[in-house]
């Protein structure tokens, strides 16, 4: 069974930076995509950003030129870098996979930003 674990999420201020790591356990493949939604309260969950085994990348705008996506040598293990953070950035961050159209979840992490 393929969990995802993930860690990194904290209380910071506004500009400071977090990285959320995130590992998945329990395939023997690798996963097509590897990526982090977040869902803030009263909010529907949207993706952060997204990576291909490819190492091709997809970002939401409001996160654009803020924060980087990277796969670590780790098979199926991924990387958020938030630099910049504001307080809009605040939400629960969740760590995703896919193969083969299945789609698997993290726990979900907290990230808060104060202003």
């Amino acid at each position: 069974q393929v969990r995802l674990v993930e860690s990194g999420g904290g209380l910071v201020q506004a500009g400071e930076s977090l990285r959320l790591s995130c590992a998945a356990s329990g395939s023997m493949f690798t996963m097509n995509f590897l990526g982090w939604y977040r869902q803030a309260p009263g909010k529907e969950r949207e993706l952060v950003a997204t990576i291909t085994g490819a190492g091709n990348t997809i970002y939401a705008d409001s996160v654009k030129g803020r924060f980087t996506i990277s796969r670590g040598n780790a098979k199926n293990t991924v990387y958020l870098q938030m630099n910049s953070l504001k307080p809009e950035d605040t939400a629960v961050y969740y760590c995703h996979a896919m193969r083969a159209g299945v789609d698997y979840w993290g726990q979900g992490t907290q990230v808060t930003v104060s202003s």
